[in-house]
């Protein structure tokens, strides 16, 4: 399982670099003009870039392997946050988003797909997934807060920097340590007529609730920075967004939890996140922390069990297809969250309430 070691060190660095901007962004992009509603699209445009990433992705992977695309989204990710460490305009920032948007939209497709055909054991893979959501979220846990700690202390600029030159070295590490598996790679070196396989049809319901737990994801993230304070409240976005975390580290430590039906994990962890935010929205006697705590803990559930519910539903074939057809459904819903958020805000928003998000 060398591979897998690797996978989810850079996977780490990876997911690090990219959640540490999460409390960032949306101050950055007030500090510089940006009015709420154009934050919404510069935060959805994000998510909107991602599709033709995913659909490219999807074919590539399943042909060429994982490994390419990784570094090339690593890379090119790095490049792009240091441009963004020289933004003075909302329009550059929208732009810049936009092109990291499609080239990092590569990265969770080939990760996941090849997290998933190193094992052909449906349990195992199950716990490949669950490998993954817990270096996830252990990313997710440190980083909101250390990015909110680097721009206290140096500013917007030499934070993207920092980032964008973490990303790139990752990427150059990766190439030197990241191979495809020798059974994956001897498939992909065999004529196309002699590997094609017919893939399950997936029920388009199957990705709605991807759908709908990243457009109800985006409205939290638009909101989540301006109920803390905006500008003056960068620390406190970054320690709710590592309770959310932290809720979900939990739920992903407990690796027996694998051996359930991914099915019903799914049901339940939905219903949980619909309780989580129906509480941030209309319980304001509920602690906003244990709220998100709460959501955290529902997203540990939901996400590795939707990733071995694909599995299942296609059979284990065309893995890269699959995955990059999951992110899409997510790219959409991110996309079209925090535009709804941001378009609403004037008119209502939930940050009135001093519990809700």
């Amino acid at each position: 399982m060398k591979i897998a070691f690797w996978l989810y060190f850079f996977m780490f660095l990876a997911f690090f670099d990219l959640h540490a901007q999460y409390p960032i962004l949306t101050p950055f992009a007030l500090s510089i003009g940006a009015a709420p509603a154009f934050i919404g699209w510069m935060m959805g445009i994000y998510a909107l870039t991602h599709l033709p990433g995913n659909l490219i992705a999807g074919q590539g992977v399943d042909r060429h392997g994982s490994r390419g695309y990784m570094i090339f989204s690593l890379l090119s990710g790095g490049a792009i946050l240091l441009l963004q460490a020289h933004v003075t305009e909302p329009w550059q920032l929208l732009v810049l988003r936009s092109i990291s948007g499609f080239v990092l939209a590569f990265l969770s497709p080939a990760c996941l797909a090849l997290l998933a055909s190193l094992s052909k054991n449906t349990v195992k893979q199950g716990k490949l997934m669950a490998g993954h959501g817990v270096v996830h979220t252990l990313a997710s846990v440190v980083s909101p807060a250390a990015g909110a700690f680097l721009v206290a202390r140096t500013g917007f600029s030499l934070t993207f920097q920092t980032l964008g030159f973490l990303m790139i070295i990752t990427g150059f590490i990766a190439m030197f340590t990241i191979k495809e598996p020798p059974k994956l790679r001897t498939t992909l070196q065999q004529p196309t007529q002699k590997v094609a396989v017919k893939l399950n049809v997936i029920p388009l319901y199957f990705y709605l609730l991807p759908f709908a737990v990243s457009c109800a994801q985006g409205i939290l993230y638009f909101e989540l920075p301006l109920q803390a304070g905006g500008l003056s409240g960068i620390m406190n976005t970054g320690i709710y967004f590592s309770i959310i975390s932290l809720g979900a580290l939990t739920t992903l430590s407990l690796l027996f939890l694998n051996h359930f039906s991914p099915y019903i994990r799914t049901y339940l962890g939905i219903l949980g996140i619909a309780l989580s935010f129906f509480s941030l929205a209309a319980l304001n006697s509920v602690p906003i922390v244990i709220s998100l705590f709460a959501l955290g803990m529902a997203k540990g559930i939901v996400f590795p069990a939707l990733a071995s519910i694909f599995i299942d539903l296609c059979g284990g074939k065309r893995l890269g297809t699959v995955f990059s057809l999951q992110s899409i459904a997510m790219s959409i819903g991110s996309f079209l969250g925090p535009i709804i958020a941001g378009t609403m805000h004037n008119n209502y928003s939930p940050t009135s309430s001093p519990s809700c998000c």
